[in-house]
Formats: C-alpha cells, structure tokens, sequence
C-alpha cells in the first residue's frame, strides 16, 4: 500500500482525534453541526458529537430528494425465489417511509420506543428501519431464521411497544411461517407487545395463519398521513442489535445515530472506496450487522443504489446467481461472507458459470464475518480477475476496524490478514498480562479508548455487563475477545476468539448457549460444545455429550433429538448436526471443562495433554470415540 496517504490518515485520527472527527463529520448533513465534538456520558465511557442534532432517515433520503436525485433509484430488490423484482427511486422510498412513520405515530408510538422487527430480505425490511429512524423509535432487527425464544429473549430485554413482521420468510424452495413463531413468542414473552404490524407476502393461502389483533402493514401505510424527520440528538440511539455473548444470554448492542451517520459516510469514502450514484451490494441478512450498515445506512447515506437480495449465493436457480445480479444492475463493489464464495466455488470449480456474464463494472469484492483461506482468495483472484479484499470489524464496531483503504489505488493485500487499522482505531496486540507483543506473537486484539465514532454505546440498559464485556480486561481498552498476530509491515491476522463464541458462516452464535439446550436433554449429564473447522462454514459446531446413568436411549436417536432440538430453541442457523457420546469430558483438577483440547483434537491438529488435566487417559478414550465416530 502507497503508505503515505494511509498512514497520513490513521496517524491524523490518533494523533489529533477530535479535529480529524470533526473534518469528518462535515461530510453529513446536521440539522445542528456539534460543537463538543469529544466528551463522557455518565458513566465516564466517551461519546462523540454530544450536541450535534440530526435524522438518519434524512440523510439517507430526503437529502438526496432536496438535492435533485430524487428520481434516482435507490433500491432494487431481486428475489429469485419467489421471482420478483422491484426497483424504487428516492421519491418511492421516501413515500413508503413517511406514511409507515406517520402509521407508527397514529398507533401511538413516540421518539425512544422500541420496534421489534421480525422480517426477511424484502424492501418493507428496510422501510421499517427508516420509518422508524424518521420518529426516533429505536429499532431491533431480529434474523428471520431465529427460533421464537430468540424472539423472547429480545423482547424481555427492550420491551417493545410495536413488533413489525411478515407472513413469511422463503428457503430456497420451501416458505418458513413466520407468525405461528411470532405468536409462540409473544405467547412465552413476560412484556406483552402493544401492536403487532404483518406484512402480508400473499406467498400462498396463509390465512389461517392470522391471530387476533394483528394490524395489516398495506393497509397502515395506505391510511396514514406522512411524518417528517424528527430532529434527534447524536447519542440518540438509532437501533439495539444482539449479539451472542459469553454468558449465553445475548447482549443488546446500542448505536448511537451522529457517531455512526459520520463513520459510514468515511468507510464509504476512504475504505471501499466507492462514489455516490454506483451500486453497491452487501449481501448480508439485515438481520446481522453488516446488514444494517451496509444493506440499509451507508450505501443510502452515500447514495448508492443498494440491493435487497432474497435467495443464496447457490440453487436460486445455480451458483452463477451473484455474477448474474452483478452484471445485471451493474454493480461495482459487493460485500459477502467468505462461506458464500466457498459455496460458489464448491458447486463451480472451475467458474463456468462466470463466464456467461458481464462483469466489466466490478471493481471490488469485500469479505468479511469470518477469516477467509487462501484457496478461496486465488479461486476468486482466478476466475473473476479482480480484487477479493478481507476486513475484520464486530457487530460492537458497527464498521470496519481493520482493513485496506481502497480509495487509494496503491493498495496492497496482503493474504490470510484482514488489513490494517482503519483510521481511528488504535489497535494493539497484547499478553494476558497487559503487554505489547512484538510482530508475529500472538495476543489479544484490544483498541485504545476512545473508540472512534459509529462504534456501541453500551449495552442496551445494562452499564455493569457493557464494562464487565469489554472494558474490565485492560484498563483503558477495549477487549475484542479475538486474538490476533501482527507482522512487520503492520497487517493484522485475526486468529479467532478467545471465548466461546464460535463463527458459522458469518453469523456468531454462542456455544454456551448451545450447552444450555443441549445439557437441558433428560438423558443428559453432561457436555461440551465447541467450534470445529469446517471447509464451508469456517465453523460448525460439534457437541460432545455425556449420558446419565441408567439411560437406556440409542445413540443414534440422542443425536437426532439433540440436533432437534437445539434447531428448535436456536433455530437453523446454529447448524449442530454431530453429537458425539463419550464416557466423560476431559477436566482441570479444577472440574473446569478442556474445551480446546476437545476442539483440537477433533480438528485432528497437533495437540499437548495440559499439565492441569485430572486424568491423562481421558484423552486415549476420547481418541478411539473421534476415530469411531468418523468411521461410522
């Protein structure tokens, strides 16, 4: 990478934060331009634009309207599983929008209520999340293939007053109900939600499936009058988004609105280096984070045309499905997990179906979620001919942290590592004790507070947990739980986390609370669930799991109702398919459970007996169980 301009850049934001944040800011429209660009919120944690005021449902449309593109198209929803396609211009937007904001408004709801939004990847998705921007309701988007006790969960925490869903979510070839889910959960839920707003798909006869009660979403839009953008404090929050944590129970991640409105426009600009009027694509669930920051807020932001993508990246029809999207709205940078491309390249292997397309407009393909192998970045580098650029940020982060500036064109990748500290980001590697590593030993990732702007604000409602989380490990800094070894030129390679929380596919769900449904099995005693790899998930989980005494149950049949039911109460997306019986799990003389051991032997890695371990012959069995096992 030409170092001058990066590190121009990165220095200026560590070196002189406030004055380079403020330059950055300018670069949004504020109904009030702040004037305390850096300063504490009552619990001493640093906040950004404290006195700015401004409306993000503005700045990703009215704006564009005001300055004369709003016959340009936004959107473009393209679902090939249900064969429909839809394109809508600032102008159709903003109409949705403003009338469903205006619907929200006559049911009551007011700035600082919470909406609950249960929705797949259709464009009343990203209406909700602006329409709800527009009137200061702070949304959480929950991923339509969470089992309803994720649903619980989420609206025992934030307690909402409206809960916005949809008849239904599409897999491929088969239609998931949505509302028996929704109605289980408001059922077991102990706040109970005021409205319930359906967005009715007309899929197939679903009819029955109504409860009582529910409001037609058409209908609300179409009989309400519009609302205009409330003017809204910096530290607003725009939206809480949930995160698995350690513990199991899933953490709140809230968003402030100036903060993040400023550190979308500067990744827009500097890190993918894209210009205002081409497309962009995050293929992404606005479930997830990367679907909120760059399916809906930073392409809109910087008006770009986004594209909301109902399918996957194979058999909706073949795996030629994203080449075909590319070329056909001409899209210039995409954004995906490397799973996706795994799995393209694995139904194409030598990228026949590539080649029946016009890619000449794509410039750059970003991966992100999960570490991407090698063999992936070269197939890609082969068969499409442009670059496959891997970044590292977290739900928390909300952006990049680490990456590569593309809008100066003498970047340079380096393979296997997710970049380079994104300008505001002080990243440093260090040991369990607080020390800086030198390049190539590996450490913790921690960031130096403050944390730029667009990164949490805390966890929703819950000061204690947000320190304890992130900021109790090395005083202050910010604890990533990934570790991560950095070389000599200062790119950074992330080695995966530290905790519990194991990545597939992208998404990060957590093992313990996977352990949670599985020990709940009455036959049962105990288990362990750890992340293996996988060639393409990147991880999977894998259950090792201890019979009780007495039970008389199959093997066979434990696994079936194991991965059953950890389906039911996690949902889909979890993926545990392997159950494995062994006599017990290998322990510290402090009863603690050996998790990594368990995981590196499965990998079928090299591994060292630990010197804490009660019983050495454990291992022995557990060996002659994995061998078994594969063999059946």
């Amino acid at each position: 990478m030409n170092t001058s301009k990066y590190d121009q850049l990165f220095q200026e934001s560590i070196d002189e934060k406030e004055s380079f944040w403020k330059k950055q800011s300018q670069n949004i429209k504020w109904f009030k331009e702040p004037e305390t660009i850096l300063s504490k919120d009552e619990n001493g944690y640093p906040i950004w634009f404290e006195d700015g005021q401004l409306n993000m449902s503005y700045l990703c449309i009215d704006k564009h309207i005001e300055d004369g593109f709003g016959e340009e198209i936004a959107v473009i929803y393209d679902s090939p599983v249900t064969n429909q396609k839809q394109k809508f211009t600032y102008n159709e937007v903003k109409e949705q929008v403003s009338k469903l904001a205006g619907g929200l408004v006559s049911l009551g709801l007011e700035k600082g209520d919470t909406a609950v939004v249960y929705m797949p990847m259709i464009p009343q998705t990203l209406f909700t999340m602006l329409a709800c921007a527009r009137i200061g309701v702070i949304h959480n988007v929950v991923f339509g293939g969470f089992a309803p006790q994720e649903l619980v969960v989420r609206i025992d925490d934030c307690k909402p007053k409206v809960l916005i869903t949809a008849t239904a979510g599409v897999e491929i070839t088969k239609r998931i109900p949505y509302l028996p889910l929704v109605e289980k959960a408001i059922e077991l839920s102990q706040d109970k939600v005021e409205h319930i707003i359906v967005y009715n798909r007309n899929l197939i006869d679903n009819q029955h499936e109504f409860f009582e009660n529910t409001i037609d979403y058409e209908g609300l839009v179409q009989n309400s009058e519009p609302a205009d953008c409330i003017s809204l404090p910096s530290t607003h929050p725009l939206y809480l988004l949930y995160t698995s944590g350690t513990t199991g129970k899933p953490k709140g991640i809230s968003r402030d609105t100036g903060g993040y409105a400023t550190a979308l426009q500067f990744s827009m600009k500097y890190h993918y280096g894209i210009e205002p009027g081409e497309t962009f694509w995050a293929a992404s669930d606005f479930g997830w984070a990367v679907g909120h920051s760059y399916s809906v807020y930073a392409p809109l932001i910087n008006r770009n045309t986004t594209i909301i993508f109902e399918g996957k990246p194979i058999l909706t029809p073949d795996a030629g499905t994203f080449w075909r999207i590319i070329s056909e709205y001409k899209v210039s940078t995409m954004f995906t997990a490397p799973t996706a491309i795994r799995a393209i390249k694995k139904e194409d292997p030598n990228g026949e179906l590539v080649k029946k397309y016009d890619l000449s407009n794509f410039k750059k393909q970003f991966l992100a979620g999960e570490r991407c192998d090698v063999a992936t970045l070269d197939w890609f580098a082969e068969h499409i001919g442009i670059p496959a650029i891997d970044h590292w940020w977290q739900t928390e982060s909300g952006s990049p942290m680490l990456g590569l500036l593309t809008f100066d064109e003498e970047y340079q990748i380096e393979k296997a590592s997710a970049g380079k500290p994104i300008p505001g980001y002080d990243i440093k590697i260090f040991d369990e004790n607080g020390y800086e590593l030198g390049p190539h030993h590996e450490g913790f990732l921690v960031i130096k507070l403050p944390l730029p702007p667009g990164a949490l604000l805390g966890v929703w409602n819950d000061y204690e947990r947000f320190k304890n989380s992130y900021l109790t490990q090395f005083n202050g800094y910010y604890f990533s739980g990934d570790g991560a070894i950095k070389n000599e030129d200062g790119y950074i390679f992330i080695t995966g986390r530290v905790d519990d929380v194991i990545n597939v596919a992208g998404h990060r769900l957590s093992t313990s609370e996977m352990e949670e449904v599985v020990s709940s099995h009455p036959d049962i005693a105990e288990c362990a669930v750890v992340g293996i790899d996988d060639q393409l998930k990147g991880q999977i989980p894998f259950a090792t799991v201890v019979i009780k005494n007495g039970s008389t149950i199959s093997e066979t049949d434990l696994e079936k109702e194991i991965i059953l039911k950890v389906r039911e109460k996690i949902g889909a997306v979890a993926s545990l398919k392997n159950v494995m019986v062994v006599k017990r799990l290998p322990k510290t003389r402090s009863g603690k459970i050996l998790r990594k051991l368990i995981r590196t032997m499965l990998d079928g890695k090299e591994f060292q007996i630990p010197s804490t371990i009660d019983d050495e012959k454990i291992v022995e069995e557990i060996q002659i169980k994995i061998n078994e096992y594969r063999n059946n």
